[in-house]
């Protein structure tokens, strides 16, 4: 009998809910904690696991990084004439590794703004110039113009979409979401080459118990000293989750779509107010992402962005008015909103490393 890979069967989702966005930190056996805290058998979690993985249900394995604590980022909007759109996106996916997420949005609402059609996620080591880098896919690609917002907080940052399912429009946190400030924090030699095998993606012979011990002598260390950079990158706050990420754009070779919508949120509240919007904003469950942007005039002065997913168009906006009467209850004026709804879009890990990205700007000049 075939080993089901579909997200929504009943044993596959339990080790989802938690395998997506619950494991936080480093953790040296992860998948023996996603069993235990998904209430399943540990040979039975990696047996799926590794039957999602191949099937392409979930899309990669890896441990996050914190990579607005390790490099400069920002949300990037990309103007490009409607004949180059597609090519262009082509390029930011195929040939810059660090250009992450890769999206045409569209918005119904007629503004400056609304000509801004492609969006990007943006990384480049430290010592490097986001504008720079922006300038160079200019001549690189069909773009005419960008603009860079870079994160001023970040409110909320996980994925759980299987978990986020069930949610009803205005579940919150019993708390405001807690505000992270980015801060580029500078690595030694043997702690980028531990980091960059932390963040690799796994193979579907690493979906094993205690599976960084394959990544020990690619690092060059021992497995004691490959655990003690790793618990040290992490109480300095550059590690993220242990995730399994689902394929939720794209159906799966079944048919079954996890997300068929996402939206991304705008609103503009009075400056000086954004870290407590953004904190009564990031509480809400249904968002994956929640942060302090500046749109800038064309997007209104909009300054809290975040990006909710669904298979019902009605049913987010549902989600996003349940937000919008939250912010009037807590008495915080909603000075303009807007949703930009993705369209196409591509999903990979921004490249962070200082050496890959030297190599590139060789290649790209």
């Amino acid at each position: 009998m075939p080993i089901p890979t579909e997200h929504n069967d009943p044993i596959n989702a339990a080790i989802l809910a938690i395998s997506e966005d619950k494991i936080t930190g480093f953790h040296d056996d992860p998948f023996a904690l996603i069993a235990e805290q998904a209430g399943q058998p540990l040979e039975l979690v990696l047996e799926r696991v590794r039957a999602m993985l191949q099937a392409g249900t979930i899309r990669r394995v890896r441990q996050t990084l914190i990579a607005n604590n390790l490099a400069e980022g920002a949300l990037v909007a990309w103007r490009v004439p409607e004949e180059k759109l597609e090519a262009t996106f082509n390029f930011l996916f195929r040939d810059d590794p660090f250009s992450g997420h890769v999206v045409i949005r569209s918005t119904d609402a007629a503004i400056p703004g609304a000509s801004y059609r492609l969006w990007t996620t943006l990384k480049v080591p430290a010592g490097y110039s986001l504008s720079e880098h922006c300038e160079l896919l200019l001549k690189k690609t069909g773009a005419s113009s960008f603009l860079l917002m870079p994160a001023k907080g970040i409110f909320t940052l996980g994925v759980g979409h299987v978990r986020r399912k069930l949610c009803e429009p205005g579940e919150k946190s019993e708390a405001p979401a807690t505000m992270m400030t980015p801060s580029v924090v500078a690595l030694s030699e043997r702690e980028w080459k531990v980091l960059l095998e932390l963040k690799k993606d796994f193979t579907l012979e690493e979906i094993t118990r205690y599976p960084w011990r394959k990544r020990v002598s690619q690092a060059g260390v021992s497995e004691q000293e490959f655990c003690d950079v790793a618990r040290s990158l992490q109480e300095r706050k550059l590690l993220g989750r242990f995730s399994t990420f689902l394929e939720h754009v794209k159906p799966s070779a079944g048919g079954v779509r996890v997300t068929r919508f996402n939206g991304l949120f705008h609103w503009a509240v009075p400056p000086g107010r954004e870290a407590e919007a953004g904190a009564e904003i990031g509480r809400h469950t249904i968002l994956t992402h929640c942060y302090w942007r500046e749109g800038g005039p064309d997007f209104y002065n909009v300054n809290i962005m975040a990006v909710a997913h669904g298979t019902d168009r009605a049913r987010l906006l549902e989600h996003k008015a349940a937000i919008d009467r939250h912010l009037a209850a807590c008495d915080i004026p909603l000075l303009y909103t807007n949703v930009f709804w993705g369209g196409r879009s591509e999903i990979k890990p921004s490249e962070i490393s200082p050496e890959i990205y030297k190599t590139w700007r060789e290649a790209m000049t």
